[in-house]
Order: structure tokens, then sequence, then C-alpha cells
């Protein structure tokens, strides 16, 4: 039989053990990242501020952004922002990711409120906006310098400032990740934006190259101040579990190039996803493209590398499991290396692929077949009798998304059996009815031709 002691107790002791099973069940989130779930069927556009217009500022970009999102984007990633350093730089203007002040914009793009204004802009369009982030390095003129934390940098055995070891990145210097003097003002600098500007995350650039436990930190010091959404340029799958929510897909990339080639098939796109699927978490975010800046300016166009088969490979990049990515000019056709260190204006033209991607991306967000990562459906390849010949589906729910795709330049004859599909799909685009024969069905493709069907 209870005392008048422990009855008066056991309320306390019956609140205490809720409160207790309340951190329990929920202490898995709190402090671990939360992908938002406006990303679910997200297309990100990269946007070089400087060759983006003749006039290479902040305003410019404005009067674009209405098209950008008529076409279906939801993320503008802007490369780097910051003012560029003077010291060793290359080229006339110097390289982006020569950082010489985090807390500033390059005055060649504009004001502060200059930037403000596009990112609200951005907002008021109901779309995203990150921002490049260098980590790893920044220019040897920094203000950090400056303000006497050499310290804070990786010194040669004279004492004297560095580039990153095994680069030929002259006109950086590498950072000290041992101090966490500069650790501390690396966050504080990256939380700036977020609460000064209100930025919705970073593209983090060689993200790899920076210890896992500081990008960890980040992560929960920006989601105090708002959910932030985070692209690492790497593939490591450990950034995944704290602090990002997409990685490069820069080996998938690489299959594709070589495919154009003829050095790869089809057969190399399902032996990576078998191996995706054992590596990454079911939820992870991979980015997905046909090109980027340094594809671009470095391993040349969209053109150059893929050929006739860049409107295939560009389905492929929407259509497979990962978010995609197109950078700023693949909607023209723009067929140029840009000039990293100069002011290189991309030439518009007609913007002849506009409808091209404007259908594609408006057809992804409508089928939660094709979402990003879990929001979506993991591939299943399909056998056929032809490895130049990519078949694949993506099911969620009672959605399905059929690709076909011949990934060479010569026409393909193959056999396919299709049986254990539902009988009942679409065609992209058209919408037309078409039935799913049984059994073994000859197939004919033009050279590069892709198919989508759907229900």
């Amino acid at each position: 039989m209870f005392n008048k002691k422990n009855t008066s107790i056991l309320p306390l002791k019956i609140f205490l053990c809720l409160v207790l099973y309340f951190i329990l069940v929920h202490l898995p989130a709190f402090g671990q990242k939360k992908t938002p779930e406006w990303s679910k069927n997200a297309v990100m556009y990269e946007l070089n501020v400087r060759q983006f217009s003749e006039e290479g500022t902040f305003n410019a970009i404005i009067s674009h952004l209405p098209r950008l999102k008529t076409m279906g984007i939801d993320i503008i990633w802007l490369m780097p922002i910051h003012p560029i350093g003077v010291k060793n730089r290359k080229g006339s203007l110097g390289s982006y990711y020569a950082v010489k002040n985090y807390k500033e914009v390059n005055p060649e793009f504009g004001s502060m409120d200059d930037f403000k204004k596009l990112v609200k802009s951005v907002h008021d369009l109901d779309m995203k906006i990150i921002i490049d982030w260098v980590a790893n390095h920044s220019s040897p003129d920094n203000i950090w310098v400056d303000e006497g934390h050499k310290d804070w940098y990786t010194l040669d055995s004279a004492g004297n400032l560095q580039p990153t070891i095994g680069t030929d990145w002259w006109d950086v210097a590498d950072l000290n990740y041992d101090s966490k003097e500069m650790r501390n003002a690396m966050i504080d600098a990256m939380k700036f934006w977020v609460s000064e500007t209100n930025i919705d995350g970073y593209r983090c650039d060689v993200a790899g190259w920076v210890p896992i436990d500081f990008w960890n930190d980040v992560r929960r010091e920006l989601d105090k101040i708002k959910p932030v959404f985070m692209l690492a340029e790497d593939e490591g799958e450990k950034l995944h579990k704290d602090a990002f929510d997409v990685t490069y897909a820069w080996e998938l990339h690489h299959v594709m190039n070589k495919i154009a080639k003829g050095t790869m098939n089809a057969d190399s796109v399902i032996a990576y996803f078998e191996r995706e699927k054992k590596r990454f978490p079911i939820d992870a975010y991979r980015l997905n493209f046909t090109s980027n800046h340094d594809e671009n300016s470095w391993n040349g166009t969209e053109f150059e590398r893929l050929g006739d088969g860049v409107e295939a490979f560009a389905v492929f990049a929407a259509t497979i499991y990962g978010m995609p990515l197109i950078y700023n000019g693949q909607e023209s056709s723009f067929n140029r290396r840009l000039k990293f260190f100069e002011k290189d204006k991309i030439d518009w033209n007609n913007y002849n692929k506009n409808k091209f991607y404007t259908s594609l991306f408006n057809f992804k967000k409508q089928n939660p077949a094709i979402w990003n990562g879990a929001f979506g459906g993991f591939p299943s390849f399909i056998k056929t009798s032809n490895p130049n010949v990519l078949v694949y589906e993506r099911n969620h729910e009672s959605n399905s998304v059929l690709v076909i795709l011949n990934l060479s330049p010569k026409k393909q004859t193959f056999l396919v059996d299709l049986s254990a599909l539902s009988d009942n799909y679409k065609k992209y685009i058209s919408g037309s009815k078409v039935k799913i024969k049984k059994g073994m069905t000859r197939v004919k493709m033009k050279s590069w031709e892709y198919q989508i069907l759907y229900r």
C-alpha cells in the first residue's frame, strides 16, 4: 500500500518518465539535418554572375527570374559572389574561388543591398537561392591575413602561406582546420549570409577536402537560424549523414561522357547504380548534370563531350535517381567554353532549348515516380538484347515512369520484355495512350532517340 509520501510524488515520476520517453524517441532528430520537403522535386540552376549578362551584376539577373521559374527552376545557385583577391591573381579579373573577404560582395556585381534585392526577388517567385562557399582556401591577401591571423593557414617550412598541396592553385592559400579560431570565424561568416541576407543555403566547394566534423557544426548552427539546403562538391557518402542534402554524381557524369565517346555503354549505368544503392543512404540526393562551370571551362562544352546525345543525356539526368542541374546557357544551346578569369558573356541567342527543358522539368514535377531521392522511386533496370539501349522504370505509390534511351549515334534494334509493367501508359508530351505488349517485343530506335512513358 502507498503511503502519503509515495503517492504525492507519483505524478512527478510519471511526468519525468514521459519526458524521458519523448527525448529518447525524438533524440535522433535533434542536432541532425533534415532535408527540406520543398526540395522533393526541385531542379537546380547554376548561375555565373560575371558571365550571365553584359552588365555582370546582381540587378541584371532579376529580369531573367520569371523565365527561369517558368522553365521549372526551383534553386538558383550563384557561383562565388565575394570580392576576389589581387595577390597572385590569375588573369585580369581573377578566380571567383580566391575569396578576399567572406562577409562582403564583389563590387563588380553590385552592392550588398543589390544582392538582398536579388534574394528577395527570388523568394517572391517562390524559388530558393544558395551561394557558393569556398571553405578550403582563401586568397593569399584575404582580410584574415591582414588582421594578423596567419596561423589560420597552412604554412610551408619557411612559415609562408601556400596553396593547397597537390594543386596548381597558386592564387589561393590553404586554410588550417586545426585552428579552432579559424573554424569559428568561418562558421560566423556562413551564419552572416543566412541571417543578414536570408539565403537558403550553400554549395560548398571541394567539400571533401574540409573535415566532416566542421560541416556538421556548420549545419547545426545554420539550422538554428532557418532550415537550410546544402550541396557538397564531393561524392563522399558520409557527408550526407549530418551536413549535406546533395552530393555530386561526378562518376555518373563521367560515365555519360564515356558512353558518348563509345568507351562505355548502358551496362555501365546499370553497374553504377548497383554500387550506388549499396553505398549511399536511400534519402541522399545526388546531383546529375550534363554540364557545369568546371566541365564547360576545362573539359569542354556539352556538345564537345556528348555530341548529338545532348538531349538524350539531359533526359537521363532529369529522370534517373537524383536532382538535376542545368548550367546557365544550356537553354540556349550555348556552345563555347567560357573563360574563367576574364569577362566572357554568354551568347543567349534565341533560347532554342527553353521549350525542351521547360517540358522536361515540369514533367518531372508532376510525376512523383521521378522525384528526388527517396521521394521518388529507385530505378529498376529492364534488360534488353542490346547494350547500347538503356531501359528503366521508376515507381512511387501508383505512379510510374518508363524511360527508353538509345545511348549511341547509330540506329538500334533490340528485344525487350515489358510484361511486368502495367499495360496502360501515356506518351510524354503528347499524352496519347500506349498499350504495353505482353512478351518479348522488337523495338527500333533512331540515333540518340529517347522515349518516355508514364502512368
